[in-house]
């Protein structure tokens, strides 16, 4: 084969791989442009400028990376997204669909302000790791218990995780409202991490995440396809009674991917409130574990894509606020454009036929996913 040929060869491997990212990106942004123009027919008052979107989005782009501090708030905002993107990545991976990331990443966010602040005056490279240690367990033990209640009695990891969603939030504030609430404060607080605070290696912002975001991705990636472990969960994922017929034990993998799942999300919990907030209050969340489902599935489940996703959903949340300051629109538009992408990439095989892509890969089927891991479809 020619030179040549060896190009446009890897270059319709590519295009096949990324193409429909690209499209639902492009066409969730169009969303996002009308969002734009309607707002301005229903506020009144208002000047209607047609040109509107295009300011939006050269604001929200100068925020994401025009200037030093817009690259390291994106790098800082990308970090959770990798590891959560990873975590539902994972799941995935075993024919499992993950909705419990947020509780995981609470749950994480939990135990690592809880060792954080008992190891607070001890020394960092003590406290870190201990906290973040901690961290990863709570997430664990969150993926642990829909992973054995789906290998044990069958029951649907979705709607288990979207319930220990709630009874995440629950115990967060319980917690930090109860033992955990620093005393003397009018308002319920945890103390600070102190020496546990992750160290800063860019800037006033840049902390020692997006390493361990970094390392985790390569880590990932070499469980996954370079081990015997990593070759089991993905043929689990992908035929759990040929799994089976070849000497594998689904149930235990079901269990394990979950608990590693898990773990991944409570680093990221771990990271931003050892990195950024350094304590918690009974409100404390953020929309990451939901964002990762998102990131997971428009990098295709692949670590590697899966940073891309992150880096493209951490520009959006580190640009939006001077989106806001210079063309007035509010930051959830966010929201609307990762909505949007999600839509997109759901009805993959609808832009398929719209558009008539031909030698594209489709997507990741959510509905497909669900089914394989519905009750019936657990081995024994």
């Amino acid at each position: 084969m020619t030179a040549g040929g060896s190009v446009r060869r890897v270059s319709r491997r590519l295009w096949s791989l990324v193409a429909l990212p690209l499209i639902s990106i492009v066409l969730a942004l169009l969303v996002g442009a009308v969002v734009i123009i309607a707002s301005q027919l229903v506020l009144p008052g208002r000047p209607f400028d047609l040109f509107l979107p295009l300011t939006a989005y050269a604001a929200l782009l100068q925020g994401a990376v025009g200037s030093f501090d817009g690259i390291v708030d994106t790098a800082v905002s990308t970090t959770p997204l990798v590891l959560g993107g990873l975590s539902v990545a994972l799941a995935f991976k075993a024919g499992l669909f993950n909705i419990g990331a947020q509780g995981q990443f609470l749950l994480g966010a939990l135990g690592s302000v809880a060792m954080g602040v008992t190891v607070a005056a001890s020394p960092s490279l003590v406290a870190i790791p201990l906290a973040l240690i901690a961290g990863m367990l709570a997430g664990a033990l969150w993926g642990f218990v829909p992973g054995l209640l789906k290998a044990v009695s069958g029951a649907h990891e979705v709607v288990v995780t979207i319930m220990l969603n709630y009874i995440a939030i629950a115990v967060v504030a319980g917690v930090v409202g109860g033992p955990l609430r620093q005393q003397g404060r009018p308002e319920a607080i945890t103390p600070d991490v102190g020496n546990a605070a992750l160290p800063m290696l860019i800037g006033n912002s840049g902390h020692a995440g997006i390493l361990l975001a970094l390392v985790a991705v390569g880590l990932v990636a070499w469980l996954l396809f370079r081990t015997t472990l990593g070759f089991e969960i993905r043929t689990v994922g992908a035929n759990p009674d040929a799994a089976r017929y070849a000497g594998m034990r689904p149930r235990f993998l079901m269990i394990l991917t979950m608990s590693l799942a898990g773990a991944l999300a409570g680093l990221a919990g771990a990271v931003v409130v050892l990195g950024v907030t350094h304590l918690m209050t009974p409100s404390f969340g953020t929309t990451v574990g939901f964002d990762s489902i998102a990131v997971a599935l428009l990098g295709r489940t692949n670590p590697i894509g899966i940073v891309m996703a992150a880096l493209l959903f951490g520009a959006l949340r580190a640009g939006a606020p001077l989106m806001q300051i210079q063309a007035g629109i509010p930051p959830e538009l966010i929201d609307v454009l990762q909505a949007m992408i999600l839509l997109f990439l759901v009805a993959n095989p609808v832009l398929q036929r719209a558009l008539k892509l031909r030698g594209v890969k489709p997507g990741l089927e959510i509905t497909e996913t669900i089914t394989k891991t519905s009750g019936e479809a657990v081995v024994h």
